[in-house]
């Protein structure tokens, strides 16, 4: 090789290496690195998610805990602050997932197993959980999306049945879910898990019985309850006008006072070897009938 070439070459190698070695020095953090591990059922941070779980309700500064992958993707995907999301050790290798979708400043801390069960309330862990912000609303914001489709629960028990209606109502158009008095909470970890996520994205307020029908008959809505077996068949029933649809306590039903007060009662037809429907289908059947309703309208 000619002296001229071999001299061109080595300075073009000599050349390279004061871009290459910048280049390699700034390595892209790895998602383990923002891991932070704890190792102590008394952590703060875990003894937070522990109370959070068994309270079912928001912390002061609107906090709750929620657990699984699933859930917490919804949470993100509902535009929620996730304050703090926890790993099991087993399932660290979720956060490379999960981590690129949530901002810098999350805490994300990962637990021996056995310390990360003893803060979960399922008996067979995912190995994910989060603290999460979920918005409340006044009765006064759910009232002002229009055309009407609301869900009353009154002292709807099972929390199940409560996230479920919430998902039937997001799925059919419903503009909003009230809760009455002796309702269950919407935070209960059953109930969001019944929700799908639902419960993130439906306007929800919690209300007194009297306050919110006399708020509805102020708004021009037709406040529905449904009976097991006396009633307006809900296919004859109009429900593309403004309504809100009351369901019961799983038991009893729709109280007596209430029922006196409301504007129609509907029922869905089935066979009378069934005594009654379970509040949750029940409230899904009629929100897909106003569903069906409007759009044909």
């Amino acid at each position: 090789m000619p002296d001229a070439v071999r001299a061109c070459g080595q300075a073009g190698v000599v050349g390279l290496l004061p871009v290459l070695e910048p280049m390699a020095s700034h390595r892209q953090p790895d998602i383990g690195d923002r891991l932070r591990p704890i190792s102590s059922r008394s952590n703060s941070r875990v003894k937070e998610l522990r109370r959070l779980f068994h309270d079912a309700g928001p912390s002061p500064e609107g906090e709750i805990a929620v657990e699984g992958l699933h859930l917490v993707e919804e949470a993100v995907r509902s535009s929620l602050r996730i304050t703090a999301v926890f790993f099991a050790e087993s399932a660290r290798a979720r956060a490379h997932k999960l981590l690129p979708q949530l901002p810098k400043q999350t805490e994300a801390l990962v637990l021996p197993d056995d310390v990360f069960a003893s803060a979960v309330p399922t008996e067979t862990p995912q190995g994910i959980a989060a603290l999460v912000r979920v918005k409340e609303h006044s009765l006064a914001e759910v009232l002002h999306a229009k055309p009407a489709l609301l869900v009353v629960a009154c002292g709807l028990q099972d929390p199940g049945n409560l996230g479920t209606i919430a998902r039937s109502g997001e799925a059919f158009g419903a503009t909003g879910l009230l809760l009455a008095e002796k309702t269950v909470s919407p935070w209960n970890w059953k109930s969001v898990r019944a929700s799908a996520g639902s419960l993130f994205r439906l306007p929800l307020a919690k209300v007194g019985m009297s306050v919110a029908l006399a708020q509805l008959r102020e708004h021009g809505i037709t406040v529905l309850a449904t009976s097991s077996h006396k009633g307006t068949p809900i296919s004859e029933a109009d429900v593309t006008r403004p309504v809100a649809l009351i369901i019961g306590n799983e038991a009893a039903g729709v109280s007596k006072d209430v029922l006196a007060r409301v504007d129609e009662v509907v029922v869905i037809p089935h066979s009378d070897k069934v005594e009654s429907l379970n509040a949750a289908i029940a409230a899904s059947l009629v929100l897909y009938e106003a569903s069906r309703q409007r759009k044909m309208g």
